[in-house]
C-alpha cells in the first residue's frame, strides 16, 4: 500500500509538471487560444477516465488510512461523559462522512459523464430554487444539530459540579502536576496565594484560611473514587499547561491566573481495567497536551480510581501539610493556632 501511494504522488507530480508546462506556454504567447483545434484531442478522454481512477483509488487510500489508524484513536472511555463525547464525535462523523462520499463521487462521475463527445450538447439549466432551497436548509438543519448538541454537553461538563463532588486541586507547573486535597476532615480548599509559594509549599497554601489546616498535597498520584462526580480545580503556576485524562476525555487548559474546572464521573477503577485489558500494569494517566518547555514530554502524572472504601483508608492515611512542615504554624494567625496545632501534631501542640 506505501508503494502504491509512492507511485500515485509520482503520477500526480508528472500531471502536474505537465499542465504547468502548458499553462507556461499559454502565458509566454507560444500556444495561443486560437491554435486550439475546435474538437479536443486524446488528453481529454484521459482526463475524463482519470477522474473514475482517481475517486475509486482515492476512497481505497482513505478505507485503509481509516483502518491502519485505529490503533491511534483514545482508548475506550471511563467516564459517564466520554462516552456521550464519543457518541457525539462518532455520529459527527458518520454525519459528514456521507454526504462527503456522495458529493465528491457525483463530482468526479460527472466530470467523467459529461465530458466532450462529439455531436452532445450541454443543456442550459441556468435555475432551480427548490433545488437551492433544499440543499440550503438541509445542511443548516444538519449543522444546527450538531452545534446545539455538542453546546450541550460541553455545558453540562463546564456546569456547576454536583454538591456531592470531590473537590481537588490539580497543579500545573515545570514539568510536573501536584495535586491538593481539601483534607481529611472537611473537604473543602483552603484559600492559596502565589506569593506564599515557595520549595514546600507549592501551591502557594494560605494559612491565614482555618479552612486550609488539614489540605494536603501530593505530587506522584491522583486518587479518586469511582463512580462520584470529582471536581477538578485547575491552575498553572508558570506557565501554560493543559491537563489531559485520555480515558476520562477530560481536557481543560491550564491558565496562569485563571483558574478553571472540570468535573466528571469515573465508572471504571484502575482494578478494572486492569482485569479487563489483562494487562497488571495498566495505569490511568494524566498529561500536559500544552507545550510549556524541554521538560513537557515527561509531565505526567498517575491517575488511580478506586472504590469508595479503599479511597476514604486512602485519605485517611495522608498527613496534613502542616503535620509533615510544622514550621508553617508560624504563619497561622494567634486566633486560630489552637485549631491549626490539631492537625500538626501532639508534640508540637504541647510545644505551642
Amino acid at each position: 500500500m506505501e508503494l502504491l501511494l509512492v507511485l500515485l504522488v509520482l503520477v500526480a507530480v508528472v500531471l502536474a509538471l505537465v499542465v504547468l508546462g502548458k499553462l507556461t506556454g499559454v502565458v509566454k504567447g507560444l500556444n495561443p487560444s486560437n491554435s486550439y483545434p475546435e474538437e479536443p484531442g486524446r488528453a481529454n478522454q484521459v482526463n475524463a477516465w482519470m477522474f473514475l481512477v482517481l475517486i475509486v483509488v482515492g476512497f481505497v487510500a482513505i478505507t485503509w488510512s481509516y483502518l491502519h489508524s485505529t490503533k491511534f484513536y483514545l482508548p475506550e472511555a471511563s467516564s459517564i461523559h466520554g462516552r456521550r463525547t464519543d457518541d457525539l464525535f462518532w455520529f459527527s462523523m458518520g454525519l459528514l462522512t456521507i454526504p462527503f462520499m456522495l458529493v465528491n463521487t457525483a463530482l468526479f462521475f460527472f466530470a467523467w459523464k459529461y465530458r466532450y463527445q462529439k455531436g452532445k450538447r450541454a443543456s442550459f439549466y441556468p435555475e432551480n430554487h427548490r433545488l437551492e432551497l433544499v440543499w440550503t436548509t438541509v445542511p443548516a438543519v444538519v449543522m444546527a444539530i450538531l452545534v446545539l448538541t455538542g453546546w450541550k454537553a460541553w455545558s453540562d461538563i463546564t456546569s456547576e459540579a454536583p454538591e456531592d463532588a470531590e473537590v481537588i486541586e490539580i497543579t500545573g507547573k515545570q514539568f510536573g502536576w501536584i495535586a491538593r486535597y481539601g483534607g481529611i476532615d472537611d473537604n473543602k480548599l483552603g484559600n492559596y496565594d502565589y506569593r506564599l509559594i515557595d520549595a514546600q509549599n507549592e501551591v502557594g497554601i494560605d494559612f491565614t484560611d482555618e479552612t486550609s489546616f488539614d489540605d494536603f498535597t501530593n505530587p506522584s498520584e491522583l486518587h479518586i473514587p469511582v463512580n462520584r462526580p470529582v471536581l477538578l480545580k485547575i491552575r498553572a503556576r508558570d506557565v501554560l499547561h493543559s491537563v489531559f485524562i485520555p480515558h476520562m476525555r477530560v481536557k481543560m487548559d491550564a491558565v496562569p491566573g485563571m483558574p478553571t474546572k472540570f468535573w466528571f464521573v469515573a465508572d471504571k477503577t484502575t482494578e478494572q481495567m486492569r482485569a479487563e485489558l489483562g494487562n497488571p500494569d495498566f495505569k490511568y494517566e494524566i498529561a500536559c497536551t500544552e507545550v510549556c518547555g524541554q521538560g513537557h514530554f515527561g509531565m505526567k502524572m498517575v491517575l488511580v480510581v478506586e472504590d469508595e472504601e479503599s479511597y476514604q483508608k486512602w485519605i485517611a492515611s495522608q498527613q496534613p501539610f502542616l503535620k509533615t512542615y510544622p514550621e508553617y504554624l508560624d504563619r497561622v494567625p494567634a486566633n486560630l493556632k489552637a485549631k491549626a496545632a490539631k492537625y500538626v501534631g501532639e508534640q508540637t501542640a504541647s510545644a505551642e
